[in-house]
């Protein structure tokens, strides 16, 4: 796929990063095994409809980006 220049992130890994760091925004961790921990913790807790949900929201996000001939979406 060509990328349009000013297109949201499609990609729904992004989002699911983002879904993770706000569950572990504050959260301090003393070495690289609690961290590893925390995140572990973190992912689980993320209800399987919240992927189900983006996974079926990405129709409507590309189309918006072709509608919106590359330029921002609500997205």
């Amino acid at each position: 796929l060509e990328w349009p220049s000013q297109s949201p992130d499609l990609n729904p890994n992004e989002h699911m990063w983002e879904k993770l760091e706000r569950r572990l925004k504050g959260v301090r961790a003393s070495n690289a095994n609690q961290k590893f921990a925390q995140l572990e913790a973190a992912w689980k807790s993320i209800p399987m409809t919240v992927v189900q949900t983006l996974l079926d929201s990405m129709p409507r996000r590309c189309q918006a980006v072709i509608d919106a001939k590359g330029y921002p979406t609500k997205y």
